[in-house]
């Protein structure tokens, strides 16, 4: 789809947002880090997402990883109970700079609905902004929407990571803390990284000073580029869970990067298992 056919671009600011607060087309979705943060105060009319739906969660026979992608069955339930439809334009932000809205913005892709925007820095933004909130829960409009996979490429699995791992124009962008990065720190059976991975922490895209929006653009580049990161490269993007990357996702989506993809399985998966290479520096 193109973005003629979009209400919004991908990154939209807290004023652009408040102008569009009445169109019927429009569904916001608060998709906070904390569940409190909802009542404390959100955009008029957004909906509230517990982020732990995005994820597939424990399976009692253990043959997934928690933080995979939801079954098709269960992505249909969820955005049938927040009434998206086909013709739905969605806004996504949180409370922490944009690790689960981009979560969700990157499950949308997946499953062909591209008409999504981000808001830039979320709730901090918006205050900032001097905009409006309201601590009324906003019931969401159930409908019937059939999720598909749409878009597989958006996402890739752990034996196509395995098998592409020293291929040229292919990168990884590891999501985590240095700590992590460096196996210092974490809570898995494995520590360190996905051989050939740079490491930029989330929160190095985000500017502290300017209510957690992204970081200037060409600033982002400048710094990806340094790293090996370069706008006609394959990226694919993992933390621990797929939730710090949900951003670093659309970060390279927002810098115009060709391809951008998510490891859903992550650390949470690669660091647990004995049969995955690691890298310690």
């Amino acid at each position: 789809m193109s973005s003629e056919d979009n209400l919004l671009p991908l990154i939209i600011e807290p004023e652009q947002l408040a102008d569009h607060l009445d169109e019927p087309s429009l569904l916001i979705i608060d998709v906070p880090l904390r569940a409190e943060s909802y009542g404390e105060g959100h955009v008029p009319g957004a909906v509230f997402l517990d982020h732990r739906l995005l994820m597939r969660g424990e399976d009692p026979a253990g043959s997934s990883v928690p933080n995979d992608v939801p079954t098709v069955a269960a992505l249909s339930r969820l955005f049938s109970s927040l009434g998206l439809t086909r013709d739905t334009h969605v806004v996504a932000y949180d409370d922490e700079g944009g690790g689960w809205a981009g979560r969700l913005l990157w499950t949308l892709e997946l499953i062909g609905h591209t008409r999504s925007s981000y808001l830039n820095g979320g709730i901090h933004a918006w205050r900032e902004a001097g905009q409006p909130v309201s601590t009324e829960t906003q019931a969401p409009t159930p409908s019937d929407y059939e999720a598909e996979i749409l878009h597989p490429e958006v996402a890739i699995d752990r034996p196509e990571l395995l098998e592409r791992l020293d291929e040229k124009g292919f990168a990884i962008w590891d999501a985590r803390s240095p700590e992590e990065y460096r196996g210092e720190k974490g809570n898995n059976a494995r520590l360190g990284h996905i051989p050939g991975a740079v490491n930029m922490e989330w929160t190095e895209a985000m500017d502290r000073e300017n209510g957690l929006r992204l970081r200037d653009y060409a600033e982002l580049i400048t710094k990806l580029e340094a790293l090996g990161l370069t706008p006609d490269m394959e990226v694919v993007t993992y933390c621990q869970s797929h939730h710090r990357s949900g951003f670093t996702w659309l970060v390279g989506k927002a810098l115009g990067f060709e391809t951008m993809r998510g490891y859903a399985g992550s650390w949470k998966e690669w660091g647990n298992r004995d049969d995955t290479p690691i890298e310690k520096p």
